[in-house]
């Protein structure tokens, strides 16, 4: 051990405690003389954190206008289905969670990655011929949104880009730029039930491309993609070799008459992680359990993206282990009326809402098919005293007292989003104001039809 001593000074007395400077092996440390030491204080936000931009916040909580005070507020922006009360999850579902807290088993840390026992139900749940499953296929996250960033996280570095769509879920530019990863978009077509434009997809990828985001059934477009449209996505992706991250979140919330199929259960070569979760089809968002499916058949991720996986992972403890412990319950004792009847309210709704838009001048809706929103193309020509889709539904707050989130959000100008899950008698409601505000601000144009210039 190092030896010092403390001198006194010439009287004898030991100096003050503030100014004993310590001399070891010869190196003062006297206050002042430390290397490096700042002069003041300088405290900055890390280069992520001033990456990090949520389109929908920003939009948002910039809108400074009132609502009209004579009408009461009506949401149609917010996409959980639980704000009104009408939605609510099926008791079996709570009373799984009531089983795993009165249990006592599931109040101390789980792996990073989830219990075992959880990952084994996930994977025989989702598990078929086409796309098998073990355990050792599946990560548990905190909500499908962990989901996603881990999956950008393992497979995309600084100066790489994804491929995302437009009209898309903001969280993904909003993950892949906090990281310093470039985002490309490409487009959906709204006049082909928002199918891919494959072309415009391909065209876009280049050496640095690390993986195509795909998002199906879709937020915000409420669509769902046909089997052999899928089929030409992994064409693209097996000719290129760029892996697949699929947002299946909203998995199974299909209309009747549509059919939803996930990715993996098409491709024989191209390695998907496939991300969902709780949230949307059992109706438990806040409960933030979400889930990663590997699904590599040619071993192309290898053990290094598992790995890779497992290590993001450890950042955070992992998702909630009471919601863990009730998984298996969850999966297997909710009764498939309740899933019947959630998809019925949602597609009645898309039904009422699409039926009350066509018929408003200015105003293109695209009939959806899955999820739980509608797409609502505005003619801006026909409004001309509105610069944007933002002011167009500013000023609908304004007047009529109905919020809906402009599709600029989604990175796809003179649009705007419905929520479909708000009770129906709420929806219809909105429906008519949205027209009396279309109609009061409607002005015609050359070519426009006869019966829109009337009213």
């Amino acid at each position: 051990m190092d030896s010092y001593t403390i001198p006194r000074d010439s009287n004898g007395s030991l100096p003050s405690v503030r100014d004993v400077h310590v001399n070891i092996a010869g190196r003062s440390c006297a206050p002042g003389k430390m290397k490096g030491r700042k002069s003041r204080w300088s405290v900055r936000p890390s280069d992520m954190a001033n990456k990090t931009f949520n389109p929908i916040r920003a939009i948002v909580d910039s809108v400074k206008v009132e609502p009209n005070p004579n009408k009461a507020m009506i949401s149609l922006s917010i996409g959980d289905p639980t704000v009104f009360g009408n939605l609510p999850t099926d008791p079996e579902v709570t009373q799984a969670m009531k089983d795993a807290l009165d249990s006592g088993k599931y109040n101390g840390y789980a792996p990073s990655i989830g219990y075992l026992s959880s990952r084994e139900e996930i994977a025989s749940y989702y598990h078929c011929p086409e796309a098998p499953l073990e355990a050792k296929d599946v990560v548990l996250t905190s909500g499908c949104s962990q989901a996603i960033e881990l999956c950008v996280a393992v497979l995309a570095n600084p100066g790489q880009n994804i491929l995302v769509p437009r009209p898309g879920f903001s969280l993904y530019k909003t993950l892949a730029e906090s990281m310093g990863i470039e985002v490309k978009f490409y487009n959906l077509l709204p006049e082909q039930s928002w199918e891919i434009d494959l072309k415009q997809l391909e065209s876009l990828i280049d050496e640095k491309t690390a993986c195509l985001i795909v998002n199906n059934p879709s937020n915000p477009c409420g669509s769902v993609f046909r089997r052999s449209h899928l089929q030409k996505i992994l064409e693209v992706a097996a000719r290129q070799c760029v892996p697949i991250l699929a947002d299946e979140i909203y998995g199974d919330m299909v209309f009747s008459g549509c059919k939803y199929e996930p990715l993996a259960t098409l491709s024989t070569s191209v390695p998907i992680l496939s991300c969902g979760g709780l949230a949307k089809r059992w109706l438990v968002p806040g409960w933030r359990l979400g889930w990663i499916l590997i699904h590599d058949r040619r071993d192309i991720f290898g053990n290094e993206i598992r790995d890779g996986l497992v290590k993001l992972s450890q950042r955070i403890l992992g998702p909630c282990t009471i919601v863990q412990g009730a998984l298996k319950s969850i999966l297997h004792r909710t009764p498939q009326e309740f899933y019947h009847n959630t998809l019925s309210f949602l597609k009645s709704n898309a039904d009422l809402c699409f039926a009350a838009l066509v018929a408003v001048p200015g105003l293109q809706p695209v009939r959806p098919t899955g999820a739980m929103y509608l797409m609502v193309g505005i003619e801006m020509d026909h409004f001309p005293e509105f610069a944007s889709d933002v002011e167009f539904t500013e000023q609908l707050v304004a007047e009529q007292s109905v919020h809906c989130l402009p599709a600029t959000c989604f990175e796809y100008p003179n649009f705007f989003r419905v929520v479909l899950t708000v009770p129906e008698v709420m929806l219809l409601e909105a429906c008519s104001r949205i027209q009396e505000f279309c109609e009061q601000h409607y002005h015609c144009t050359e070519g426009s039809p006869p019966e829109d210039c009337d009213k």
